[in-house]
């Protein structure tokens, strides 16, 4: 009995049989149809948040500054308006304010649908220099971060010499030790001085003085200048704190 005859009689000439496809072959099909949809649908979501106008910065704000103005940074980060967000790596903003002294690092945080948060950590400010009629504020490595007007704006040492301090060879040794005092004492000091590198000398308000001496052994001496600061006053008062050697301070 011939393979293609049926038990209604033989099939038409040239007719051919569609066999059922294997369960295998289906579930493999399924497979690849599903991940297929899958890459698309995740296409589209990559797409739309690189390109998609929804996520577009249009509000940049800035925290943790100080020395350098709210408006300052957002004018110089205005070029950056428009960019879906995604596409504003944090080493692009740094690099777009690299050139603003005060500014240290930044850290970079996008918050949906279209704000971008910038936290700036300024350098610190150890002292001020005269500059002219006006100020200037540096840290411990003598950069120049902001300018001032008057004296009194702010509670750091005056370091003597004006701009060219800068490049003295006692400046580094100053502005070490001063990087070394805690905001209690530093916010107490009028000047800084050293005619060597092993005879600084700082001020305090109520015409007491403190010999530091060399640099060598900063922390130890900032310890003992901040336990002497808290002692009682006495009669007559300490006109000067010295510190020269940590392990045998002295008062005079």
């Amino acid at each position: 009995m011939s393979l293609l005859d049926r038990a209604d009689g033989p099939l038409p000439s040239g007719t051919v049989l569609d066999f059922p496809a294997p369960k295998k072959s289906h579930r493999v099909r399924n497979l690849v149809l599903a991940i297929t949809a899958v890459v698309l649908v995740l296409g589209g979501v990559v797409a739309y948040v690189l390109f998609s106008p929804a996520l577009a910065l249009r509000t940049i704000v800035v925290e943790g500054n100080d020395l350098v103005g709210t408006a300052e940074i957002q004018e110089t980060l205005a070029p950056l308006e428009g960019i879906p967000l995604t596409r504003i790596p944090a080493d692009q903003v740094r690099g777009m304010l690299a050139d603003k002294a005060p500014i240290e690092d930044v850290r970079v945080a996008a918050e949906p649908p279209s704000t971008l948060v910038v936290t700036v950590r300024e350098r610190v400010p150890v002292a001020v220099l005269q500059n002219g009629a006006g100020f200037v504020l540096i840290d411990s490595e003598g950069r120049q971060l902001a300018g001032i007007d008057r004296r009194d704006q702010v509670k750091l040492p005056l370091i003597d010499g004006g701009t060219g301090a800068v490049q003295s060879e006692v400046f580094p040794a100053i502005t070490s030790v001063l990087a070394e005092l805690p905001v209690s004492v530093l916010s107490r000091l009028n000047h800084a001085s050293a005619s060597s590198v092993d005879s600084i000398r700082l001020s305090l308000s109520g015409d007491q003085g403190i010999f530091w001496g060399s640099a060598d052994r900063n922390g130890e001496k900032a310890l003992v200048l901040e336990a002497m600061l808290r002692m009682p006053a006495s009669d007559p008062p300490v006109t000067e704190f010295d510190v020269s050697s940590p392990d045998r301070p002295v008062t005079r």
